[in-house]
């Protein structure tokens, strides 16, 4: 181990101070006795050349947009334009305050208004909400709105919400957040709704149903709007998982498939840096008649011109979030919606299917793909082919394939899931990347087929030049060590 891969904590030696400041010439506030601790915190004791190497290390071990290829399928981690950053970063945003009076933050709130507008033209619903915080978030605000409008109706029985078993895991966890019942529909062979299936599950006690389209497995759910007319006609609603809608750019929109309710994931569709936690943002969309039911504080024009806090309205879902959301995250989004412009925006979709279905279509005499059919953003193989001497005999699964990519620069693809295949690797390219990126990836991908073949046990050691290979992931989760442990 070098020495600057240490834990800042073995670095530390008595004496030593990363800063000096001055004496503070005022008087100092003595805290209250009960607020003191009983002893001195134990922190690190560096030099200001340590902070820095340690800090700068610890940043190079990370993966992300920036570094390398990452085709991490369902989560569009898509390279982010850097002009979006200086927009958010300008002062006259950054500086702004939630509480000031509302006649000071006339541009802001103008972003509000603008991106709600441009959200509505891209994905067919009337009315937004910025409140949500990330996709998940989304999710559950969404499934409130759809509780609000039936109780308003007096429709109390409807308290089951149908989820596809293709589904994000979210959807099932956000409804059941929200106090409903989850009914499970089955997909068909080709990977889609099975209407069938879905037609003895609708009643009166549905309130609606929550679908990715297209799916987790990349495929467009082509009767969508037979879906949509069984579901409005037993007097469900449907919520539309916006996590997909990169592919759906300028091509199709939620709200003429018939959905109701969606959200979005602005730092996954709309070019935000995002992973590790955040930042995120879910915006809510509704149809018209829904518009009563969405979270307060909304943004309105005035006839002057002007633009309005609306801080609370009668039938209102509530408030979700402290203010209005992650604004930072909103104003990269509608930097990246200016830039794109509505061409370039439905150009996004297309090259992201297109990219998609090259790399399929390149492996997939190496890779086992289940369902052979046309996919858009993304698609999912089903491991490697057993030929007789890899797969099945040698024991090369999924997450051999996953860290030995580790070793060639790539981060993983999203695996194990959907839940559908046994040994699923769900590759999402996105539009972002050059052919040239992607033929190197499809060249590591046939590389690590042969290895598979030739000698195995160079993928199941993977990866190898990782600050660290394969950690116990199932103790980690459960029995997380979250603060420095000295063992002096």
């Amino acid at each position: 181990m070098r020495y600057y891969d240490r834990l800042i904590f073995e670095l530390s030696k008595p004496g030593r101070c990363a800063y000096s400041l001055p004496c503070c010439e005022k008087a100092v506030l003595a805290l209250p006795e009960n607020l003191l601790r009983a002893q001195a915190p134990a922190l690190p004791e560096v030099s200001e050349v340590d902070v820095v190497r340690h800090y700068t290390n610890l940043s190079q071990m990370n993966f992300g947009v920036d570094t390398g290829f990452y085709p991490l399928g369902s989560c569009t981690m898509k390279y982010n334009p850097k002009i979006n950053e200086e927009i958010a970063a300008m002062p006259a945003f950054q500086t702004l305050h939630p509480l000031q009076d509302e006649s000071t933050v006339q541009g802001a709130l103008e972003v509000y208004y603008n991106m709600e507008k441009s959200l509505a033209a891209i994905t067919g619903m009337k009315y937004f909400t910025f409140n949500p915080c990330a996709g998940a978030h989304g999710e559950l605000t969404g499934l409130m709105i759809m509780r609000s409008y039936h109780i308003s109706r007096g429709d109390l029985a409807r308290t089951k919400v149908i989820v596809p078993d293709s589904a994000h895991g979210t959807n099932p966890a956000s409804a059941a957040v929200c106090g409903l019942e989850i009914v499970e529909v089955k997909s068909n062979a080709a990977g889609l709704v099975d209407v069938e299936d879905l037609k003895p599950l609708l009643g009166p006690d549905v309130a609606g149903i929550m679908m990715t389209n297209p799916n987790t497995l990349g495929l467009f759910e082509r009767e969508i709007a037979k879906i949509a007319s069984l579901v409005h006609e037993c007097g469900g609603l449907l919520y539309y998982d916006g996590a997909n809608m990169n592919p759906l750019l300028g091509a199709v929109r939620p709200g003429d498939m018939g959905f109701d309710i969606m959200h979005l994931n602005l730092h996954k569709t709309f070019s935000t840096p995002h992973g590790g936690g955040g930042p995120g943002s879910g915006p809510v969309g509704v149809a018209e008649r829904l518009l009563e039911y969405l979270p307060t504080p909304h943004v309105v024009k005035l006839e002057d011109g002007s633009f309005h806090i609306v801080k609370s309205a009668e039938n209102s879902s509530g408030q979700v979030s402290g203010f209005m959301g992650n604004f930072g995250v909103i104003l990269r989004a509608y930097a990246y919606i200016l830039m794109l412009g509505r061409q370039n925006i439905r150009l996004a979709g297309r090259y992201a299917t297109l990219a998609a279905n090259y790399i399929k279509e390149s492996l997939k005499d190496a890779y086992k793909l289940p369902i052979p059919t046309v996919c858009k953003h993304e698609f999912v193989f089903d491991g490697l082919i057993d030929d007789g001497s890899s797969t099945g005999k040698l024991g090369a699964t999924t997450l051999d394939v996953a860290k030995r990519l580790l070793d060639f620069g790539f981060h993983a693809p999203t695996i194990y899931f959907p839940l559908l295949f046994h040994q699923a690797l769900m590759i999402e390219p996105t539009e972002t990347e050059s052919k040239e990126t992607l033929d190197e990836f499809i060249d590591v991908m046939h590389k690590i087929a042969a290895e598979a073949a030739q000698d195995p046990d160079i993928l199941h050691s993977a990866p190898h030049n990782a600050p660290i290979s394969r950690p116990d992931e199932t103790a980690a989760a459960r029995n997380p060590i979250l603060k420095f442990q000295d063992e002096a």
